[in-house]
């Protein structure tokens, strides 16, 4: 499966890499050291940059990851604190269970019954 696979002829991955390219070898001044830093750094990762151009299953944004950890944010903020770091452990493990379930499309109280009969 290729990009044209999944883009119009108008929106072909290549002339985004090739826009990227030249901007991030423009030339800038000594002066502009915030901006030459960021440079560097976005030449290092450049293929990374727009790798959701050529696998459609990438998403372009990091919102999963976000909402990953959004429940122990809540967790933290509703109790202030987990009060022991087997807590925060075992809160990590059933949360990250409960998101597997949850990605892989089955039920979440099916699933944790299955388990408590496995174990």
């Amino acid at each position: 499966m290729t990009a044209k696979d999944h883009y119009p002829d108008a929106i072909q991955p290549k002339a985004f890499e090739q826009k990227l390219s030249e901007l991030l070898l423009f030339q800038l001044t000594q002066s502009e050291k915030k901006a030459r830093t960021l440079q560097k750094q976005l030449l290092i990762n450049k293929l990374y940059i727009l790798g959701f151009l050529r696998y459609p299953k990438v998403a372009p944004d990091n919102n999963g990851a976000e909402r990953a950890i959004r429940n122990v944010k809540v967790q933290q903020k509703i109790s202030g604190q987990f009060k022991s770091d087997e807590g925060a452990q075992g809160f990590a493990i059933v949360r990250s269970v409960i998101d597997t379930i949850l990605k892989s499309g089955q039920n979440v109280f099916e699933a944790f019954r299955l388990i408590a009969r496995l174990g």
